[in-house]
């Protein structure tokens, strides 16, 4: 799992400020980013848990997307596949 700090913005497209007497928009608002690698078997149950987590039922909630991954490799060890998570 990886967490990052990121900016970005969906359909709330920003809001203004005023400063120093400047108005400006800030169309680049704070965000989380979560990546999981998780097995094919636990993917229903993750989906569930981070979709009833983040939902707070208004607009910037995010999205989940999912999408296979065709090997993973600890460089470790070298161990491939679910071994590796």
């Amino acid at each position: 799992m990886t967490i990052t700090e990121v900016r970005g913005h969906g359909r709330q497209k920003g809001h203004k400020e005023v400063y120093r007497g400047q108005e400006y928009i800030v169309d680049l608002l704070p965000k989380v980013k979560v990546e999981l690698v998780v097995p094919s078997d636990r993917l229903d149950e993750v989906v569930k848990a981070l979709g009833s987590a983040a939902r707070t039922g208004k607009i910037g909630d995010g999205k989940i997307f999912i999408y296979d991954v065709a090997d993973a490799i600890r460089i470790r060890n070298d161990d491939r596949g679910e071994a590796a998570l």
